[in-house]
């Protein structure tokens, strides 16, 4: 495939959702040499599924495809035994090997909608740290003293406020860094959280005789609660979610996200995007034209229609699913707790409890107040738990 040079592009490819370029004069030159750029990027399988904040990063390495770079993908499965401590304010569990092969056994399909996958050159790190010798990380080790880990902004948090700092989170960068070296990066790719270890990799590459990779970080997405969206914060909106939870988890986010998500989650242009920071419009139909264009995006245009006309249907005319779960319960009669739990409206009796304190729980469409509460059951009941979770008794 001919390398495209064209500066519109080229200007798009390093502007849009990039909070920064690490060497900019560097990476135009690179891609505006015709020279085929290998480009990295790594994902370290800490859960099953693809969130939209990771999303941004593979949809960034599809324009570099596009311009006819070879994009290099690394599947962290030695790194995720680890855990990448970046800003996390606590260690993070280890992986068992047979956790992370059940995460990433689907991570190529869920990759293959953004990304052309024919065209991807798949690497696993353990193909080569499994092989790094003591004397190895000794010898990477020499180059980095113990005050640039320990001052990462997360570590020097949790040292000045006496949280544990394990050993083994201090050696993640070198192990991210010599990825690059293995596989020969021109660029790596990442988010802002990743700024210490991709600057590694340019420290580890000269010691191998390589050119230091020029290092690209894109803005991060926040989550349904405010925060960085995260697998291990439970805020995330999949990729493979059905359409309907999809769209309606976007209509359930914060007014001030709509600008963001349309910048890194859609095509629209910059013309659109203005248009959208500048709107007086109501944002709830701002968030219904962002929540059908992402369910497009990853479910085609069919689904996201049908997907808009059900959120319309339980939500602006206050009727139920088309299609609700039904769930069978002998007992006569239950504790109003262990009532959402049984019927999959809730996870825990936690969590039902504090919906019911908020006024989330609704029984036949009527509003439930006393946790406490036995409840009759009856054929046909319609529990609903938030706005989103159904049930059906049987």
């Amino acid at each position: 495939m001919k390398i495209t040079t064209d500066d519109n592009k080229i200007t798009g490819l390093i502007g849009r959702g990039v909070e920064e370029v690490i060497e900019k004069e560097s990476l135009l030159k690179k891609l505006k040499s015709g020279r085929k750029l290998r480009i990295k990027h790594g994902i370290d399988p800490t859960g099953p599924r693809i969130h939209l904040g990771r999303a941004i990063q593979f949809r960034k390495l599809r324009v570099f495809q596009e311009l006819g770079h070879q994009v290099v993908l690394i599947i962290g499965d030695f790194t995720a035994q680890i855990g990448d401590a970046s800003d996390k304010d606590a260690m993070r569990r280890s992986l068992s090997e047979k956790e992370i092969k059940e995460n990433m056994k689907d991570y190529e399909h869920q990759i293959g909608k953004i990304l052309n996958m024919r065209k991807v050159e798949l690497r696993h790190n353990s193909e080569w740290l499994k092989k790094m010798t003591a004397k190895d990380l000794l010898a990477i080790s020499m180059q980095f003293t113990a005050q640039q880990l320990i001052q990462r902004r997360n570590f020097k948090e949790r040292w000045d406020a006496g949280r544990p700092i394990g050993l083994h989170e201090l050696d993640y960068p070198l192990f991210q860094g010599y990825d690059s070296m293995a596989i020969k990066a021109d660029v790596e790719v990442g988010g802002t959280d990743q700024v210490f270890n991709m600057l590694t990799g340019r420290d580890i590459q000269p010691m191998f005789g390589q050119p230091s990779q020029d290092v690209m970080t894109l803005k991060m997405l926040n989550g349904l609660d405010g925060r960085k969206m995260s697998t291990s914060w439970g805020n995330i909106i999949s990729i493979i979610d059905e359409p309907n939870d999809m769209y309606g988890k976007v209509m359930s986010m914060k007014d001030e996200s709509i600008p963001e998500y349309f910048e890194l989650c859609t095509d629209i242009s910059f013309e659109e995007l203005e248009s959208v920071k500048k709107s007086q419009a109501n944002p709830r139909d701002i968030k219904a034209r962002l929540a059908k264009m992402i369910v497009k995006i990853y479910h085609g245009e069919e689904l996201a229609q049908g997907a808009e006309n059900e959120f319309n249907k339980v939500f602006s005319e206050k009727g139920l699913p088309t299609d609700i779960p039904e769930v069978e319960i002998k007992e006569k009669s239950l504790p109003i707790l262990d009532l959402l739990v049984l019927s999959g409206a809730t996870f825990s009796k936690s969590e039902a409890k504090r919906l019911i304190l908020q006024g989330g729980v609704k029984i036949n469409g009527e509003v439930q107040n006393d946790w406490q509460k036995v409840v009759e059951i009856k054929k046909g009941m319609v529990v609903r738990a938030g706005k989103r979770k159904f049930a059906r008794i049987k």
